[in-house]
Formats: structure tokens, C-alpha cells, sequence
């Protein structure tokens, strides 16, 4: 799979086009791996702020609203720590509209929560482990109620005292935790969770950083500045009702024939299990598009809240979360491969040019993705990284394309 660097979000982002309240919550990061963390962290954080605005997906039109679901998979001393800035946003707003959900709760204290908060909350967890724990007796109901509240599909339950029912759950999540940890949540890649659930993937850990023992500063006033921010958001939109927010028709096919592509380099990678985490891709994109135009602010909704058409979203906002999808599905590819036992491939070494050329000449004149990937497979080369060397060799003019998934050696 792709290197760390491959994997990075935020250097690819254009920081100037981005809501100013993600940019100040982005600035508390010192590491590139720090910046990606912060980035999910307060994205999930405001989509369970962001109450009422919903778009319509698919030929039956149902609803979608912005709440994501996210796990930062980490080893300790990765920097995944800073996330919890995020959590501290959301104090502000909980403090006088209640959302937030332990992550050390029993099933039963889960669905109450939910219940009494009319199926919205935010659950944020920076130790795995107390989750794992509280779920090794009921992981596989937790999965499930997990699963349906990312679709916002009823949660029903019956027991002595009664049946109930969450009719539309909507659950804003961030964890973080070890592989271990998330493996408990996400069992194999055929757990449905798996493609409802964004990856992040940080490998390796950061060098001793001094700020932990710095006697100047204490807690950094951002992420209550950004909080009252979003508390105006949050109130606006309460007040003013559900309301529907869309893709232009522009956006809508270039989102369509983006994913097709991205859909068949990554299945011939990674294999038909993949696919549903690329068809839902499609709708964690409108989802951040989304909370990008709801981070903005009120003067970004308040002129269109009372219009019967959708509020239109911003070129802008939709290329910067096509740009933080991609990324995430090469992230999510990783947790896959984790998942899936070869986690040797996520990071691999930088290979010699050498290889590269040993590789080369041991394709056949006229080859296809499939012979591609078996013979860097007989050599200890990850697919990601043949696949990186053959668009290198179509740019350096030593290939062509002869048709789709075909190529053809030069002279």
C-alpha cells in the first residue's frame, strides 16, 4: 500500500480554501500525521453539530445527514492524542444541548442515551481499550447498532421491560485506538461496519516533543473559540428546521465518473470485497462536503434557510472533499490490508531502482493489470507500488496503453 507520505490528507489540501474554524483547529498541529488526526477528528466533531442538514443519495432518494464515523488507528506516541482538542469543541455545545455518549457504556446504556437525546449524540473515545473492554460481551450488538445508526436505519430492540425503537439514529463518532482495538470493532472486511467505518492509518511514532513539558501556555483557548462558532451553527440550524442541502448537477457527475475510476484501479488491487467502501465513499464526500459548508457559518445557510429549493454547495467545499475522500479510501485500503493479514504491503520499503527495472524487463511485451500485480507479487512488490511504477513508465513514455487495463512496451 501507499507510504505514509502517500497517505498524508492535509498537504494536499489548499488551507486557504477551507473554512477559517478548521483552519484555526488545524494550526494546534505540528506534525503532518498531527495535521491528518485533527483534520477527521474535528470534521466528525462538527458533523454531530451540524443538526437538520441533510441530502438526498441514490434512485430512491433517501435522506442522509452529516454525521460521520471515524477511528484513528494509531500505535502510542503517533500524535493521535491531539484529537481530543475536537472533544473540547463539542463541550461547548453540550453544555447546553446534550450530545455526547460515553464510549465506556453498556448496550443498554447506549441505546438510553440515544433515546433521550431524540437518536443524536457524539461518542469520542482517545483510549481504544476502554472501548474493547466495555464491548467484549456485546460487541457483536454494538457492531450492529453502530452499522444502522451510519445509515440512519431504525434501531430496534425488544426486552422484558418493553420494546423500543430509534427511528432515525444519528451518531457522530471519533476513536482512536490500536490495531487490536479496532480489529474487536471490525472483525474481518466482510463486517459490514468495515465500509461505514473512515480509517485513518498513522504508521510510526513522533520524536519526544518538548511542548509536554513547557511550564508556559496550558489549555489552547482554539477549540472553545471554534466551539461558540459552531454553537451559532448548531442554533440556526435547530431553529430553522430540517432542510435539504445538495450537489450541483456538476458536481454530481464529476463525484460519478470520479468513483468509477477510483472503483476499478481499486478492485483489481484489492479485490471484490473492496467495493462496497468505494460506493460509500460517494456519500462520505457529500457528507464532508457538507459539514464544510455548515463550518462556515450561519451567514453561509441563513440567506437560503426559508427557499423551497436545496442550498447549493460551493465548488470549493466539493473539491476539497473529494480531495480528503480520495485519500481516505487509500487510508481505508490500508486498514483492509491490516484487516486482511498483510500488513507487510501498507508500508512497504522504498525498493532500489534496480527492481524497478527487474520488474520491467520481466513483463511480457503486451501485459494486463492482472499480470502486473502477479509477477510483482513473485518479486516482494506491493500491487500499490507496481502500480506506482507503471503510471512512471507510461509518463516516462516506456509504455502505452493499448486498451483498458492493457499496456504495451515501447520499442
Amino acid at each position: 500500500m501507499e507510504e505514509q507520505e502517500d497517505l498524508r490528507i492535509v498537504e494536499h489540501l489548499d488551507m486557504q480554501k477551507l473554512p477559517e474554524s478548521l483552519q484555526s483547529m488545524i494550526s494546534l498541529a505540528s506534525t503532518p500525521e498531527e495535521r491528518d488526526i485533527i483534520l477527521m477528528a474535528t470534521l466528525a466533531a462538527a458533523s454531530a453539530c451540524t443538526p437538520n442538514l441533510y441530502f438526498t443519495y441514490g434512485p430512491t432518494g433517501k435522506k442522509y445527514y452529516a454525521n460521520l464515523q471515524c477511528f484513528v488507528l494509531a500505535a502510542a506516541a503517533s500524535g493521535k492524542g491531539i484529537a481530543n482538542q475536537a472533544l473540547e469543541m463539542v463541550r461547548v455545545i453540550d453544555e447546553q444541548y446534550p450530545m455526547l455518549i460515553a464510549g465506556d457504556s453498556t448496550l443498554a446504556a447506549f441505546y438510553k442515551a440515544l433515546e433521550e437525546q431524540n437518536g443524536c449524540g457524539y461518542m469520542h473515545e482517545s483510549e481504544g481499550s476502554v472501548i474493547t473492554d466495555i464491548w467484549k460481551t456485546s460487541a457483536a450488538n454494538y457492531n450492529t447498532a453502530l452499522r444502522k445508526a451510519a445509515e440512519h436505519e431504525p434501531i430496534s430492540r425488544n426486552r422484558v421491560k418493553g420494546a423500543s425503537e430509534i427511528k432515525n439514529p444519528r451518531l457522530s463518532m471519533l476513536l482512536t485506538g490500536t490495531f487490536g482495538q479496532y480489529k474487536a470493532l471490525v472483525p474481518s472486511v466482510e463486517n459490514g461496519y468495515f465500509s461505514r467505518l473512515l480509517t485513518v492509518v498513522i504508521r510510526g511514532t513522533n520524536g519526544f516533543d518538548k511542548r509536554y513539558v513547557s511550564s508556559k501556555g496550558g489549555q489552547n483557548a482554539t477549540p472553545k473559540i471554534v466551539g461558540h462558532q459552531l454553537l451559532r451553527t448548531y442554533e440556526t440550524l435547530m431553529n430553522a428546521g430540517e432542510r435539504e442541502w445538495s450537489l450541483t448537477d456538476a458536481q454530481k457527475e464529476r463525484l460519478g465518473e470520479h468513483l468509477e475510476s477510483e472503483y476499478s484501479t481499486l478492485i483489481s488491487l484489492l479485490g471484490e470485497n473492496f467495493h462496497s467502501a468505494v460506493i460509500r465513499m460517494a456519500v462520505q464526500i457529500e457528507r464532508i462536503a457538507m459539514i464544510l459548508t455548515a463550518m462556515r457559518g450561519p451567514s453561509s445557510i441563513t440567506s437560503e434557510l426559508n427557499s423551497d429549493t436545496p442550498l447549493l454547495c460551493s465548488d470549493i467545499d466539493y473539491e476539497t472533499a473529494e480531495i480528503i475522500g480520495n485519500k481516505l479510501l487509500l487510508h481505508m485500503a490500508a486498514a483492509y490490508r491490516l484487516i486482511d493479514g498483510d500488513a507487510q504491503d501498507i508500508v512497504p520499503e522504498i525498493k532500489p531502482l534496480d527492481q524497478r527495472r527487474v520488474l520491467f524487463n520481466q513483463l511480457k511485451p503486451e501485459y494486463a493489470h492482472k499480470d502486473l500485480v502477479a509477477e510483482a507479487h513473485s518479486q516482494g512488490v506491493s500491487p500499490r507500488t507496481a502500480f506506482r511504477w507503471n503510471e512512471k513508465w507510461l509518463h516516462e513514455g516506456l509504455i502505452t496503453k493499448a486498451e483498458y487495463g492493457v499496456y504495451r512496451k515501447v520499442g
